[in-house]
């Protein structure tokens, strides 16, 4: 394994072996890991750096460097460590099957990405992912046990579901604390559309329509819904 990823997932998976040298241990990993955290859900993950993260621990940065080499270990740290395990599933959506294992998948998915939003621009690319972020992916391709479906494409359901709930969430963030962004999308336009509506008759009653719903929640439940009815489909297929 390269030497880029070795000390992640040293850090990420153990074994975690006291400092040889030095004073007595102050700091933990998951302290660590918190204290990123806030300061990243209260100023975003730009705002994070070693030095800000040993002043919120009351330590000197060559002391957190003792624990954690850089960034972007610090960064892969904050990740697994805000993402968590994956909840347990509620007794219905167990007993539902798998399509109400996966709906109540997402939904928590969102609410944590919703809570950490820092988190779509630090899962970006190839990387070594931890126990609390792997346990999502097993249960979600876990939940689809039985249905005729092959592990690639039992993966794949996986990622269109982080796919939507990513879109989503990056939807609310550019809003920023105004609101929906499709009914502030709407709002923008209707002068617009009041003006050369009759060159774009579809768009006109679609921005009409957003403007008087719940635009962002429904997008939301659209593209949920119409995900797994897809898989609800292929799975069909297989059976028969």
């Amino acid at each position: 394994m390269g030497g880029e990823h070795s000390e992640v997932v040293r850090l990420l998976w153990g074994p975690h072996p006291k400092p040889a040298r030095g004073p007595r241990p102050s700091l933990d990993l998951g302290r660590i890991a918190r204290a990123g955290i806030e300061l990243a859900d209260a100023e975003g993950l730009a705002e994070v750096s070693m030095q800000r993260v040993a002043a919120q621990l009351g330590v000197t940065k060559m002391a957190l460097y003792r624990y954690v080499p850089g960034k972007a270990e610090l960064v892969a740290l904050m990740v697994d460590a805000a993402i968590g395990p994956c909840p347990e599933a509620t007794a219905a959506a167990r007993d539902g099957g798998w399509r109400e294992q996966l709906e109540f998948w997402a939904r928590q998915l969102l609410t944590v990405f919703r809570r950490h939003p820092w988190a779509l621009d630090a899962t970006v690319g190839p990387r070594v992912q931890g126990p609390g972020e792997l346990s999502w992916l097993e249960r979600a391709v876990s939940a689809l046990d039985g249905t005729g479906l092959s592990g690639a494409e039992r993966m794949d359901a996986a990622v269109l579901l982080v796919g939507h709930v990513r879109v989503i969430t990056q939807q609310a963030r550019a809003a920023g604390p105004s609101g929906d962004p499709e009914a502030q999308l709407a709002a923008a336009l209707s002068k617009v559309m009041q003006e050369h509506g009759e060159r774009f008759p579809a768009l006109t009653a679609a921005f009409a329509s957003a403007a008087a719903s719940d635009g962002q929640d429904q997008a939301w439940e659209f593209g949920l819904h119409r995900i797994l009815d897809g898989l609800a489909a292929l799975i069909e297929q297989r059976a028969r």
